[in-house]
């Protein structure tokens, strides 16, 4: 079984920063693309960040030139670095892995998702 555990969520002012780590445990073979997605109250569950296996980043508009994702292929950790961040980056995160293969699974891959942390900006 695989799991994803989530940490550095919490209250920050605007314009502060907080970085938000994501592991997976488990008997892990292989990853795909890991990512974060928040969903705000009322909202969609949207994309704010994601990597690819071979180091390929994708970002939000909203993100852009904020925040930085990247992974630890060694560790399975995916990190966002958010600076700057505003009233409207309020969500709860959530850590996202693609196309995981198990080490003793029959090739079949998985996506699995965090419970999510929650990110607030406000002053």
């Amino acid at each position: 079984q695989v799991q994803l555990v989530e940490s550095g969520g919490g209250l920050v002012q605007p314009g502060g920063s907080l970085s938000l780590s994501c592991t997976l445990s488990g008997s892990i073979f292989s990853i795909g693309a890991l990512g974060w997605y928040r969903q705000a109250p009322g909202k969609q569950r949207d994309l704010v960040a994601r990597i690819t296996a071979g180091g390929s980043i994708n970002y939000a508009d909203s993100v852009k030139g904020r925040f930085t994702i990247s992974r630890d292929n060694a560790k399975n950790t995916v990190n966002l670095q958010m600076n700057s961040l505003k009233p409207e980056d309020t969500a709860v995160y959530y850590c996202n892995a693609e196309r995981v293969k198990l080490a003793a699974g029959t090739g079949a891959m998985y996506d699995y998702w965090g419970q999510g942390t929650q990110v607030t900006v406000s002053s």
